[in-house]
Formats: C-alpha cells, structure tokens, sequence
C-alpha cells in the first residue's frame, strides 16, 4: 500500500504563500487520484483539491478556487498544493489522501490512504 507524507506547512502573513508537498512511498503514486483536505480546530475536515492520475482533471473547494493549485509530478511521487493569497481562515491542518479510484472525489469517504497532515496558520 501507499505511504504519504506530507510537508511544507509553517507560519505565514495573510496574504502570503505556501506550497505543501506530499510524497508517496511504497507504491507509484501514478496509480492514485490525491486530494488535499484540511481540518481547522473544533470544525469537520473539508475538502481542498483533488487531481486525476494524469494530473489532466482538477477540481477545487469554492474556498480555494483562484487561490490553490494542486499539481503532481509521478516521476517523483509527489503531488504539491501551491497555496497564494492565504488567509486567516485558511488555517489548519492539512492532508494528502489517495484512492485508487478512477475518478476524483470531493468526498473524504473516497480516499483509503492518509498523511499524517502539515499545520498551516494564517496570522492576520
């Protein structure tokens, strides 16, 4: 089975930028459908992003849209959520998760592998 671990995630301004990374181990990451999903503290986790085997179909979180982009790299067995205009709101803990389905899903029910997450704060 696949390994994922995710980095990238720190303190920054509003306004600023991140870009967190999520690499797979184990298994080539070619083979999945990766989404991003984040928890904020006493909130349920949400989606983010989500991307297709190719990386050729996206889809994103209203929230996020104009601002995220989730891409990946199979050669390194890595996908990345480059993350610009942050906002406070924006702040929580954020998660690599794959499926092996054919399709990509919004739905955290889709995924059956999950990193471990990477905090991401906001400051105003």
């Amino acid at each position: 089975q696949v390994q994922l671990v995710e980095s990238g995630g720190g303190l920054v301004q509003a306004g600023g930028s991140l870009r967190l990374s999520c690499v797979a181990s184990g298994r080539t990451l070619s083979r999945y459908v990766i989404g991003w999903f984040r928890q904020a503290p006493g909130k349920e986790r949400e989606f983010v992003a989500t991307i297709s085997w190719t990386g050729g179909n996206t889809r994103y979180a209203d929230v996020v849209k104009g601002r995220f982009i989730i891409s990946r790299d199979n050669f390194k067995n890595t996908a990345y959520l480059q993350m610009s205009s942050l906002k406070p709101e924006d702040t929580a803990v954020y998660y690599c998760a794959a499926s092996l389905s054919y399709s990509t899903s919004s739905s955290d029910a889709g995924y059956g592998y999950w990193g471990q997450g990477t905090q991401v704060t906001v400051s105003s």
